[in-house]
């Protein structure tokens, strides 16, 4: 048997699922450091840098792991971006409600409210699959915004992998604790290749 497919002693999973398993064990690293909500900003950067170093290094990734590189990291800054993404969260949930409730011209609104949260959710993405996230969120999310114009394409694939996990956990709510992994590691794929 090659090396390819044979699991060495002690080794929980194969080589081929080796990193579907360190994705999925961030991703609930990820779900479980983005309970406090203003930390989520923090906690999707770091399951960034984490995966792209496991993609790049070939070196198994631990909840563990990722839990003390996002201690490392933690800083004002992060609170802050947590702070503005629950201000713009809260914003959006208020205006669905307003177009639920019986806005004027809601017919209308609630497509163009839908497309502004997923042009929002891919910059936020990018952000987080920024380096620069790690020091400066506004250098991160001002580069996020440019490369998303830029590049459509990378932009349009995030966008279908944010649509594809929410339709997951919609459908099967407990997958809301794993969708951040494989959401963090499209992000890195499309910062890097397209």
């Amino acid at each position: 048997m090659d090396t390819a497919t044979k699991r060495e002693p002690g080794e929980l999973f194969g080589p081929r699922f080796a990193l579907f398993a360190d994705v999925l064990a961030v991703g609930l690293a990820t779900a479980a450091a983005s309970l406090p909500l203003i930390t989520a900003p923090a906690a999707m950067s770091t399951a960034c840098a984490v995966l792209d170093r496991r993609v790049r290094q070939d070196a198994p990734t631990t909840a563990g792991g990722y839990l003390r590189a996002l201690r490392q990291r933690l800083r004002t800054g992060d609170l802050l971006a947590g702070a503005g993404l629950l201000a713009g969260g809260g914003l959006l949930l208020f205006n669905a409600l307003a177009a639920g409730a019986g806005l004027p011209g809601a017919v209308v609104f609630r497509p163009a409210l839908l497309a502004v949260a997923g042009l929002l959710a891919v910059v936020y993405l990018r952000a987080c699959a920024r380096p620069e996230s790690a020091t400066s969120w506004r250098t991160a999310l001002r580069s996020a915004a440019y490369d998303s114009v830029r590049t459509p394409r990378a932009s349009g694939v995030l966008l279908l992998a944010v649509a594809t996990a929410a339709v997951c956990a919609w459908a099967y709510p407990p997958l809301l604790f794993l969708v951040p992994g494989p959401l963090a590691i499209a992000a890195r794929a499309t910062e890097n290749h397209l």
